[in-house]
């Protein structure tokens, strides 16, 4: 397989056959804990309009998001998985609109396949794709450090592209948990002068979470979203 990583939330030149969509601060990881919480299944928006827009004709749906790291006025939810942890959110359906990973994810649908993660489903999902995946030695593998600069998603990326390449240097998980903790994306989390951004986001973050599933896109729905795929 030749997997090669792209940072930024553009499209890659090409389509693989698989993509790994990453966002750790916080995309993904609220994605991750709105599944644990019982969500049925996530729709992602391009524009906060499209959202508002599918709240107006679902009204049942909740709608979760940031722009620039900040609620949205009109929408249920922030972009916090402090919060959204809180939260019984079993049967529901969300849509989510963020700054880089969902826009990451909707500009790598011509992919075959589609997965989403932060760091802490970031193990299970390079696990599902090694053992699950049909022959997949010999695919295209792109795996996507949404946020353009920051090392977050980017150490995320190489610890997946590591475990998939069964690395005799397989970066650690400490590792990665450091460089997250430490990149420019994490700073203002640990500003006590700044209330809006809770320094239990990045504790949440951090954690891997031994799931018995991936989050995959529906890249054939309407509207694409995320589903939960059993392991």
């Amino acid at each position: 397989m030749q997997i090669i990583i792209y940072q930024g939330n553009a499209a890659p030149p090409k389509a693989a056959d698989i993509t790994i969509v990453i966002d750790v601060i916080r995309a993904f990881t609220v994605a991750h804990y709105a599944f644990l919480q019982g969500v049925h299944c996530i729709f992602l928006a391009d524009s906060i309009e499209q959202a508002l827009q599918i709240k107006k004709e679902n009204p049942d749906f909740l709608l979760a998001g940031e722009v620039d790291g900040l609620a949205i006025e009109g929408f249920d939810l922030d972009n916090s998985p402090s919060h959204i942890k809180q939260l019984n959110l079993t049967g529901k359906t969300l849509v989510q609109k963020t700054t880089n990973g969902v826009r990451a994810a909707l500009n790598c649908l011509a992919s075959k396949h589609v997965f989403v993660t932060g760091f802490s489903n970031a193990k299970q999902t390079a696990a599902f794709i090694r053992e699950k995946m049909a022959a997949v030695n010999g695919k295209m593998i792109h795996i996507i450090a949404s946020h353009p600069s920051g090392d977050d998603d980017l150490a995320c990326a190489e610890y997946i592209k590591s475990m998939l390449e069964g690395s005799s240097n397989l970066i650690s998980a400490q590792e990665v948990k450091e460089r997250i903790k430490h990149s420019h994306v994490a700073e203002k989390f640990f500003d006590e002068e700044n209330p809006v951004f809770l320094r239990e986001d990045i504790n949440n973050c951090l954690k891997e979470i031994n799931t018995d599933f991936v989050m995959k896109m529906n890249t054939t729905s309407e509207i694409p979203k995320i589903e939960r795929v059993n392991v």
